[in-house]
């Protein structure tokens, strides 16, 4: 699982978007959600459900693979 802490949720989705220098629409379309969930997460104003979470795990694990994106630490 990637963000285990619900708390840096909406961080990660945040700056795994501007990383990837796309933009809430963009993301929505690659996660399978709406834009307003996508601004929903990271403006705090709801947690995403359990399918939404996998999502965006295995939206970030696959841009980890491609290096677009790290854990914070992690060189890019």
């Amino acid at each position: 699982m990637v963000a285990e802490d619900m708390n840096n949720f909406p961080d990660l989705v945040k700056e795994t978007r501007k990383k990837l220098g796309i933009s809430q629409e963009e993301l929505a379309r690659e996660l399978g959600v709406s834009f307003a969930t996508v601004n929903r997460w990271e403006n705090e104003k709801s947690a995403p459900s359990k399918l939404g979470k996998a999502q965006f795990d295995a939206f970030f694990r696959k841009m980890t693979k491609r290096k677009k994106v790290s854990l914070a630490g992690e060189p890019t």
